[in-house]
């Protein structure tokens, strides 16, 4: 049975996301025309109707998981919930598998504008699914070893301005920008390869990208959104997932406001200190909660 729910599933995902890539890259088009021409506020007219593909497909997506009953997802508030499509956030979650990002979409399509994640430039060769978000002006960046940071610290500015540039189409209309903090998902192998593990349950944060967003967006970021996502009986593969072997998903959403020392000061030092501080306390607490709902499942 799982098999063909997975099959079936998987034929209904992936349906979607080319049927909805159609009028997609139709006004991708019309978009780059419009750019041509310099009409500024017609193309940041078309880029909103652009995210409007985004919450099409998490909707379909959304109807498709419940009625196969692929996952039984448990989730809690906490903070400020006073949240609005009409404005700007930031999301940061651990991360652990694919199934993530669908836990993500379909949990906050209702409280938050379509959320935009930054994402690796090897996913940008993918048919379809990479053309879609580089329409989408989802942030491309590169997975660097501090070696070859080191070896060429060219590479960090690249990254730096393509975060920048996406900020800077996020401003034209209410965008969620989602940033996994720990770079990538957390397994065994890559928790033991860090060098001074500093959690139990998480990777050691990166804040450069994160702190690149707060400066650029700092004035239009109305709070954070901080979700700790977990699945107690095993993390799932994508393929688990879709054939429904993923009992509980267990998620965390803490909304608060974002600290004034990293919204209000212009020193880029000062504020990549405040974010680093500021990070290390949401990961303990967040390691704290993982730890906790472990220990209750065992």
């Amino acid at each position: 049975m799982g098999l063909i729910i997975g099959i079936l599933s998987t034929a209904l995902v992936v349906s979607n996301l080319v049927i909805n890539s159609i009028p997609l890259f139709a006004m991708t088009l019309l978009r780059i025309v419009v750019r041509l021409l310099g009409l500024k506020q017609a193309e940041s007219r078309v880029a909103r109707w652009m995210d409007l593909v985004i919450d099409s497909w998490v909707v379909i997506n959304r109807f498709t998981f419940r009625v196969l009953g692929l996952a039984r997802v448990e989730v809690s508030w906490e903070g400020d919930t006073d949240l609005s499509r009409d404005r700007w956030y930031l999301v940061v979650s651990n991360h652990q598998s694919w199934t993530d990002i669908f836990m993500l979409q379909n949990e906050l399509y209702e409280a938050l504008p379509p959320l935009k994640f930054f994402t690796k430039r090897q996913l940008l060769y993918i048919p379809v699914f990479g053309q879609a978000m580089w329409a989408l002006d989802f942030p491309y960046v590169r997975r660097m070893s501090r070696a070859q940071i080191e070896a060429n610290p060219a590479l960090l500015a690249v990254d730096r301005q393509a975060i920048l540039t996406a900020c800077e189409k996020f401003k034209n209309h209410p965008t969620t920008a989602l940033n996994f903090l720990e770079g990538t998902r957390f397994t065994p192998d890559k928790y033991s390869a860090q060098e001074a593990p500093r959690f139990q349950h998480l990777l050691n944060p990166k804040t450069g990208g994160v702190t690149q967003v707060l400066a650029a967006l700092a004035d239009r970021l109305d709070k954070l959104v901080d979700v700790t996502i977990d699945y107690p009986q095993g993390v799932p593969s994508f393929w688990e997932f879709m054939q429904g072997r993923c009992a509980r998903v267990t998620m965390h959403i803490n909304c608060m406001e974002i600290p004034s020392a990293i919204t209000d000061t212009g020193d880029e030092e000062k504020r990549r200190t405040a974010v680093g501080e500021w990070v290390e306390t949401l990961w303990r607490e967040k390691d704290a909660r993982l730890n906790s709902v472990r220990e209750r499942v065992n």
